[in-house]
């Protein structure tokens, strides 16, 4: 063998040796593409921000989420989960109210009567997410807690009886709000200010967790009992997630999981909100006995009698699993 050749074989027995000794190749670093359905910045917005940054902390080297904005900068919240599940974007940070025109399931997520971490033992997560991947998403859970809904009006009430006012809703509560006599209008979130001020509409649902402070300008008193669970909800592209690497995917699900069970437990946090709002002149409408029943008992029966009406398969099984009373 001349001199040329053995150079050459040892040559490639040294690159040989040295791809055997490296180890498998790192991945490189993935960039998803995320939305939100609300404002950059805006209160109820900032939970999803929170979790692509503590992604984009955990997940140096392996992946990152690329915030591409929120909603209505971007486009109606209400296609949002739509256009992520075609392929638009990757990730997003969505409350149910704005995706139950693609799976009409999802209202029994804010309807529970269940912690995240009771769902994930009893099944029902295992449920929903079969229920999701129908439909090409991939439900990594919830991601932050607002706590209960509750009315918010400009003028007092003494009943539970919403004869005669107009209020703002999201799908969230139109049933609720009107079976109970409202009359209800569509907006979108920087529209209730001026509806309010001007006297388009007379209240509007919402949490107090994730409220926006300028409301307290127009809006004097709050409704309790609060009902329902608000609630942003984190979902990934279904074909998109199956093309995670295990070491990708585990970043995303470990963040979630962190963020979901800091966000269980919300009464702190719903306690200094409503002591915020008193101190700036917020009275409370608190409903007691059978007013207080009466009005519970109107949000859970056509709440889920909504959900079984248009998910006639899956509504009963996940008010079985879901609903305690």
């Amino acid at each position: 063998m001349t001199k040329l050749k053995l150079l050459a074989v040892a040559a490639a027995g040294a690159a040989t040796m040295a791809v055997m000794t490296a180890g498998p190749a790192r991945s490189a670093e993935l960039i998803l593409r995320g939305a939100s359905c609300f404002p950059i910045g805006s209160p109820p917005g900032l939970g999803f921000e929170k979790y692509v940054k503590d992604v984009n902390a955990a997940g140096a080297g392996v992946v990152q989420i690329k915030l591409l904005g929120g909603a209505p900068a971007i486009g109606s919240p209400f296609t949002m989960t739509r256009r992520m599940a075609r392929g638009t974007y990757d990730i997003i940070g969505c409350p149910d109210a704005y995706f139950g025109n693609v799976v009409p399931e999802c209202e029994a997520l804010r309807l529970s009567d269940y912690k995240p971490s009771e769902m994930r033992k009893n099944g029902a997560y295992a449920y929903m997410q079969k229920v999701f991947n129908a439909k090409n998403i991939y439900f990594l859970g919830r991601q932050r807690s607002d706590g209960p809904f509750f009315l918010w009006l400009s003028k007092p009430i003494t009943k539970p009886d919403l004869t005669g006012l107009h209020l703002r809703v999201s799908p969230v509560y139109t049933p609720f709000f009107k079976s109970l006599g409202a009359t209800v209008q569509r907006s979108n979130i920087a529209q209730i200010y001026t509806y309010m001020e001007n006297g388009t509409v007379q209240g509007y649902g919402w949490p107090a967790i994730g409220w926006v402070p300028p409301w307290i300008k127009v809006t004097k008193y709050r409704v309790e009992p609060g009902f329902y669970i608000a609630a942003l909800q984190l979902m990934v592209n279904l074909e998109k997630w199956n093309t995670l690497t295990k070491e990708q995917k585990a970043v995303l699900q470990k963040v979630a999981l962190e963020h979901e069970r800091a966000n269980e437990d919300h009464e702190g946090r719903l306690a200094k909100a409503k002591a915020w709002m008193a101190s700036k002149g917020m009275k409370t409408i608190k409903f007691t006995g059978a007013d207080a029943e009466k009005w519970t008992k109107a949000a859970k029966d056509t709440g889920w009698a909504q959900l079984i009406e248009r998910s006639p398969k899956h509504g009963p099984v996940l008010q079985r699993m879901m609903r305690k009373n």
